[in-house]
């Protein structure tokens, strides 16, 4: 009998139980759901009903090995959800997001707070002409106009994709091209490590190096003194 050339592909037996405060405090504490799961259509029926919906779907899941398609013949909006639906229910006071910031500057944003704040972007977006299927880069620090910018695109239609604020000009544009980006959201720098870094030189090297954008946001977060170019930059 010969011995397997790689040990760490061998079978793991062990089970490892949470401890009981922590499973006492868990979503779901019933081991049924495996069998009321088992009927997979039904089962994740019963939790999109949880949703708000403009359109209920036709059929849960289309299933073709290896493609899937779910809640075929379905309309929802992202921002409704995460929004208008809880404020509607009574949850607008509570709180969203407590957010600090690395110099400790510190926001506090209720589910009103934050509706709100998506809805001025919304309008503001539509007004620079915006529209449903445009593509729109978020090249944001971790800060809250970060999520507003995405619950804006989602509450419109605009489909969004966020750039990591720690990448080059390069990679930014690279994004840009990728995804025929004509609108940018950025901020004139962000806090990193104690260092200030100029987030709109990176984006204006990167507008620089395509001709896609013809249009973008600047958050102010640092007030850093940052070139505006006319009718490009808001």
């Amino acid at each position: 009998m010969t011995e397997p050339t790689i040990a760490t592909l061998y079978r793991e037996g062990r089970t490892f139980p949470p401890p009981e405060g922590f499973a006492a405090e868990a979503n779901v504490r019933d081991a049924a759901v495996y069998d009321e799961a088992e009927d997979h259509q039904r089962w994740w029926a019963s939790h999109a009903e949880r949703l708000r919906w403009m359109k209920a779907w036709d059929t849960v899941c289309e299933w073709d090995p290896p493609h899937a398609k779910w809640f075929v013949g379905g309309r929802l909006n992202v921002a409704d959800n995460c929004l208008d639906r809880h404020v509607d229910d009574g949850h607008g006071d509570q709180v969203a997001y407590h957010w600090e910031g690395e110099p400790g500057d510190t926001r506090t944003l209720t589910y009103a707070d934050l509706r709100n704040e998506v809805a001025r972007f919304a309008n503001a977006l539509r007004r620079l002409g915006v529209s449903k299927g445009d593509r729109v880069a978020i090249y944001l620090p971790m800060i809250p106009e970060l999520p507003v910018s995405m619950l804006a695109c989602a509450r419109i239609g605009a489909i969004h994709s966020v750039v990591f604020a720690g990448f080059s000009s390069r990679a930014l544009t690279d994004r840009i091209d990728d995804a025929d980006v004509h609108v940018l959201i950025t901020a004139d720098g962000s806090y990193r490590k104690g260092n200030v870094v100029s987030l709109k030189e990176n984006a204006d090297k990167a507008m620089d190096a395509t001709d896609r954008v013809r249009t973008c946001v600047v958050v102010r977060r640092t007030s850093e003194d940052v070139p505006f170019r006319d009718g490009r930059d808001h």
